[in-house]
C-alpha cells in the first residue's frame, strides 16, 4: 500500500491531511474525532493579539481597584463587542476563538494529552507588542508548532506596500526568536511580489508558508443599514490561486508550504500534491461533511497513488510544479492567454 507519510513543521505526519483551525479543532472532542480518522495533524483556532491585550488591560485596571466601567458586574464598553468579534456572533460556542488566553493554553496542554498527533497552535495579530510572549507559554504547553496568522487589512492610503511587508517581517522575526519550535505564517494573496516576500519570511525564520488566508468579507445589510460580517465556506472553485502559487514556488523558497483553502475532494488534495504542498489542510470540507471525510479522500489517495505507480506522497509531491513541469510557462502570463484565445463560450462559438 502506497505510504502516505510526509513532514511537516518538524514532525512526521501520517498523512498529507491537516486539519485547519475551526470549531472542530477548538474542542478535545473535534480533535479526538480527527485523530481517529488518521488525520495527520491538528491546528487550533487562534488566540487573537486583542484577547491578549484586552485581558491584560482588565488585569491592570483590576490592579488598582476599577472593575469596569457601566453596571455593576457587567462588561466594560468595548469589551461585548470584542468579544463578539472574536468568537464571531453574541452567544458563541465556547470553542476556542471565545476563550480566555489562559483557557487557550489549557487547551493546548489538554490535546497534547489525548492525542498522540502533532497539534499546533496558531496566533493571530499584526503587532510586535507584548502579546508574543504568548508564543513562549504555547511552547510551554506543549505545542508542536506555531502557525502564526498575520490577518491585516492595509487600509491605511498612507502606508505602503514595502511597509506592510515590513511589518509582517518584524512580527515573524519576533516570534522566530522567541521559540524553539517550528513556525509556520499563514499569509493573504495580496502581495505585489509573493516569491519574494516568502522567500524574505523563510530568511526572517519561518519554517512554512500557508497559502493562503481566506479574508472574511464584509457585507451590508440594506434592511438595518449596517455593515456585517460574512462567513461563508470555500469550495473547489478556489483552490487554483494557492495551485498556482505552490506549483511556482517549490523548489524556489527554503520553507515548507502548506495549501489551504479550497481543498475538499481527493482530486483537489492530489493536484495541491502535485504543485508541491507537503501538507493540505481543511477545514470548510470537514465542517461541511464531517470528520469522516478524512477516511474516504485517504482511501481514494492510496488507489490513486497505486493505480499511478507511486509508492508514496514523497515520490508525487511536486511532479508538476513550475521546476518539473513540461510547459513551465504553463503557471504564468501563457496560461493567461491560452485561456482567452481557445474560450469559446457556452455555445462553443
Amino acid at each position: 500500500m502506497p505510504d502516505l507519510h510526509t513532514s511537516y513543521l518538524g514532525c512526521r505526519l501520517k498523512s498529507p491531511l491537516v486539519a485547519a483551525a475551526s470549531p472542530l479543532t477548538g474542542k478535545l472532542d473535534g480533535i479526538k474525532a480527527l485523530r481517529d480518522v488518521g488525520i495527520g495533524a491538528v491546528i487550533l483556532p487562534s488566540l487573537f493579539e486583542e484577547q491578549i491585550t484586552h485581558e491584560r488591560l482588565a488585569e491592570q485596571l483590576t490592579a488598582v481597584g476599577v472593575r469596569s466601567v457601566g453596571k455593576p458586574g457587567g462588561l466594560s464598553p468595548g469589551e461585548g463587542a470584542l468579544s463578539d468579534s472574536i468568537s464571531g456572533h453574541s452567544g458563541a460556542p465556547s470553542y476556542a476563538y471565545g476563550r480566555s488566553a489562559e483557557h487557550y493554553l489549557e487547551l493546548v496542554r489538554a490535546a497534547k494529552a489525548v492525542v498522540d498527533i502533532p497539534v499546533i497552535a496558531s496566533m493571530n495579530g499584526t503587532t510586535t507588542g507584548a502579546w508574543l510572549d504568548y508564543a513562549q507559554l504555547i511552547e510551554q504547553a506543549g505545542a508542536d508548532a506555531l502557525e502564526l496568522n498575520i490577518y491585516y487589512i492595509a487600509a491605511d492610503p498612507g502606508i505602503s506596500g514595502a511597509e506592510v511587508e515590513l511589518r509582517f517581517l518584524e512580527v515573524v522575526r519576533a516570534v522566530c526568536d522567541s521559540v524553539r519550535i517550528p513556525v509556520a505564517i499563514k499569509i493573504p494573496p495580496f502581495f505585489s511580489a509573493p516569491a519574494y516576500t516568502i522567500r524574505s519570511l523563510a530568511r526572517a525564520g519561518a519554517h512554512a508558508a500557508v497559502l493562503f488566508n481566506r479574508f472574511v468579507q464584509p457585507d451590508i445589510d440594506l434592511d438595518s443599514f449596517q455593515v456585517i460580517p460574512t462567513l461563508r465556506l470555500s469550495d473547489s472553485e478556489e483552490l487554483r490561486m494557492t495551485l498556482r502559487w505552490i506549483a511556482i514556488l517549490h523548489g524556489k523558497v527554503d520553507c515548507e508550504l502548506a495549501a489551504t483553502t479550497g481543498a475538499h475532494t481527493t482530486e483537489d488534495v492530489l493536484k495541491l500534491l502535485l504543485a508541491g504542498a507537503n501538507v493540505v489542510t481543511m477545514a470548510s470540507a470537514l465542517l461541511r461533511y464531517g470528520p469522516r471525510h478524512i477516511l474516504e479522500i485517504e482511501r481514494e489517495l492510496h488507489t490513486w497513488l497505486d493505480d499511478h505507480d507511486f509508492s508514496s506522497v514523497d515520490d508525487l509531491r511536486g511532479s508538476l510544479s513550475q521546476v518539473h513541469s513540461p510547459d513551465p510557462l504553463a503557471y504564468e502570463r501563457a496560461s493567461y492567454m491560452k485561456a482567452l484565445l481557445n474560450y469559446r463560450g457556452p455555445s462553443g462559438e
